[in-house]
């Protein structure tokens, strides 16, 4: 009896190391599925965070946030913007990492989204304040430069994410999926 829950264990473990592969594997396509580029780093897509959202509403935030961090991995391998160590781990694996915070909202997709990505824009935010001040324009505060500047395209993926995510629970079919 203990063989067999021990492999039911490790089956359901390796189902979610692949969902969550495939997962990380979509969102990485969908990040290069651009609307529109800012020149510092930033864009808005076709929904690249959804399947992140998706795979922490489903299975929840830890892991949800460890995948996270492996896509923010996989999208520093692929657009490395390397300015200093310190804003390397906020810009990629904890920004990324911080959609896992989905997941602790798994009965409010939209708001558990909202709570992601608000993840997400806190790490940039503080990047941009603390290493990239000098892109301010001067006499602007960098606090409010950084605001504005992530703002400006997390919003719209917020958007973008939240009109998926509500449509595919209107029409039942996150049902099978959460």
């Amino acid at each position: 009896m203990a063989s067999t829950e021990g492999q039911a264990e490790k089956d359901r473990n390796l189902r979610i190391f692949a969902e969550s592969i495939v997962m990380v594997a979509l969102s990485t396509v969908l990040y290069f599925t651009r609307i529109f580029t800012f020149p510092e780093g930033g864009s808005v897509t076709f929904g690249s965070m959804t399947p992140l959202l998706l795979l922490s509403l489903r299975r929840g935030a830890r892991i949800g946030v460890t995948a996270g961090i492996v896509y923010g991995l996989v999208i520093l391998y692929l657009e490395p913007f390397i300015y200093n160590p310190v804003q390397v781990l906020l810009d990629y694996p904890i920004a990324f990492g911080a959609l896992g915070m989905a997941g602790l909202l798994r009965n409010k997709p939209i708001a558990g989204s909202g709570l992601g990505i608000f993840g997400r824009f806190v790490a940039h935010f503080l990047s941009g304040v603390v290493f990239f001040a000098s892109f301010a324009p001067q006499g602007e505060s960098p606090v409010l430069y950084s605001a504005v500047y992530n703002a400006s395209y997390l919003v719209p993926e917020f958007f973008i994410s939240s009109v998926i995510i509500y449509v595919l629970v209107k029409r039942g079919i996150l049902k099978m999926y959460i």
